[in-house]
């Protein structure tokens, strides 16, 4: 007997079915693949975003059309803020009654030479890449260990591995975001016991980091063409990655059977790094 397609996308949708998932800088790009994706996994989905009002505006009309039924909503704040990252977190949590996954995700850059960098230009992208994320999962797992289980995924770059010219304050931000999942992940665990919710057998509380090489999104827009093509020649795939293959990893770190993986680096690089 063979199972249908239609069979099979609707077991694949269920792996995620209950939970709730909070996708920062969630309306745009990788964050935007990464919502579609966990919400055709099941879940409800809470998308932050700054600013930018019109794109998450359409980001809404297409994920309320791509799954009806399923509780979507957007949450507007500054992740460069310790107060504003914790009052919207909360605001996660009021509306949809719980939160099982926390995706850090957003992220700026503001390049210029270590030279010509001014203090507000390091200290603005490390406020929201890595101060932001900090705060995020101290809220969340605040939360998370009442519950005794939850998700807590940070994506950094493959520039926190390499460094780059021009780059200094995101790739140390995006490297910070290493020590910070390795320290989350033992300390979740830690928290677990002392709270007398051993972690033993179950789905646990993971914190994991993604680490995106070269996608495919606005970020990588104001690259001219040649050095694009300079950058596909050193990647062994020989190709820009897309979000929807960062998103993908990112909905199997989300799902209760990641529970024996924590506090681990997933490069997703086209072989960048080897």
């Amino acid at each position: 007997m063979t199972v249908s397609t239609d069979t099979q996308h609707q077991e694949a949708a269920g792996r995620l079915r209950g939970k709730v998932a909070f996708v920062t800088g969630g309306t745009r790009g990788i964050g935007a693949a990464i919502g579609h994706h966990l919400a055709a996994e099941g879940a409800a989905v809470a998308a932050g975003y700054s600013r930018h009002e019109e794109p998450a505006k359409k980001f809404l009309a297409s994920m309320t059309a791509d799954y009806p039924g399923r509780r979507i909503t957007l949450h507007e704040g500054n992740i460069g803020v310790a107060d504003d990252c914790r009052r919207v977190l909360q605001e996660v949590i009021d509306q949809h009654g719980r939160l099982d996954i926390l995706v850090n995700n957003a992220g700026i850059t503001v390049d210029k030479t270590v030279a010509k960098m001014g203090d507000d230009d390091w200290l603005r992208v490390i406020s929201v890449n890595l101060s932001g994320a900090f705060f995020m999962a101290q809220a969340a797992l605040e939360h998370m260990i009442e519950r005794g289980t939850g998700r807590i995924i940070n994506v950094s770059s493959v520039i926190g591995e390499t460094g780059n010219i021009g780059q200094a304050n995101y790739a140390a931000s995006k490297s910070g975001l290493f020590g910070l999942t390795k320290s989350l992940a033992k300390e979740s665990l830690f928290q677990l016991n002392r709270a007398q919710r051993p972690v033993g057998d179950g789905i646990g509380l993971t914190v994991n980091a993604v680490t995106p090489g070269f996608i495919a999104t606005e970020m990588l827009d104001t690259i001219p063409e040649k050095v694009l093509d300079r950058i596909r020649a050193q990647i062994p795939v020989g190709r820009l990655g897309t979000p929807e293959e960062v998103a993908r990893v990112i909905a199997f770190l989300a799902d209760d059977e990641s529970a024996y993986i924590t506090g681990q680096i997933w490069s997703v690089n086209g072989g960048l790094d080897m």
